[in-house]
């Protein structure tokens, strides 16, 4: 859905997740999600009774929703799927968008939210949870439909995540994709690995 689109309210938690990805979530102001999202200011108490806590919280929400559907579409696009295109694609996502928008596009939001929050606001801490079990769920069922043992599905979808956002942090950090690449080459062997052949 494109964001002309969605209502003022769908559009204030996309420019939140936004922000929040690239600024954190203290940086980031209800009044700067306004204005991002083109909305009212005074639409901001009438959505988000709850204030800057329930709208993080939302964004957050968001985003661990468009991760686990960006797996499905993974999955679509590739004639032979295999653990390690899987993360591969994961990955690519991120070192095609540091090379088009730069390292300035920020990271990902659930885990800026998880880092300026998770002690101070409970709600946030859980919200940031749900998100990456939103996520590892999809990327282990498609593991498991590759032939991964579903005992090693869980563990490898929470490694493969792990892994990306792992990189995605030091690929900020040394504005450079060398993590995102490496992460990508080490892991593939090892995620191939844990399938086990149809005539097995």
């Amino acid at each position: 859905m494109a964001r002309a689109e969605r209502g003022p309210r769908e559009r204030m938690v996309f420019s939140a997740a936004q922000l929040i990805r690239r600024d954190g979530v203290a940086a980031t102001g209800m009044r700067d999600v306004a204005a991002h999202a083109r909305a009212p200011r005074g639409s901001l108490r009438h959505y988000f009774p709850g204030g800057k806590e329930q709208l993080v919280n939302e964004a957050v929400d968001w985003a661990g929703r468009y991760a686990a559907g960006r797996v499905a579409r993974f999955l679509a696009a590739m004639p032979e799927p295999s653990p390690s295109r899987l993360f591969a694609a994961m990955a690519a996502q991120w070192i095609d968008e540091y090379g088009s928008a730069g390292f300035e596009a920020g990271g990902c939001p659930v885990a800026a939210a998880t880092v300026d929050c998770a002690d101070a606001a409970e709600s946030t801490r859980a919200a940031a949870a749900a998100a990456f079990a939103r996520w590892t769920g999809p990327v282990a069922r498609a593991l498991a439909g590759m032939g991964v043992p579903e005992e090693r599905a869980e563990p490898l979808a929470t490694l493969m995540i792990s892994a990306l956002e792992g990189a995605i942090l030091i690929a900020r950090a040394e504005r450079d994709v060398r993590a995102l690449t490496t992460v990508t080459r080490e892991l593939a062997p090892l995620l191939d690995a844990a399938t086990i052949p149809p005539h097995a």
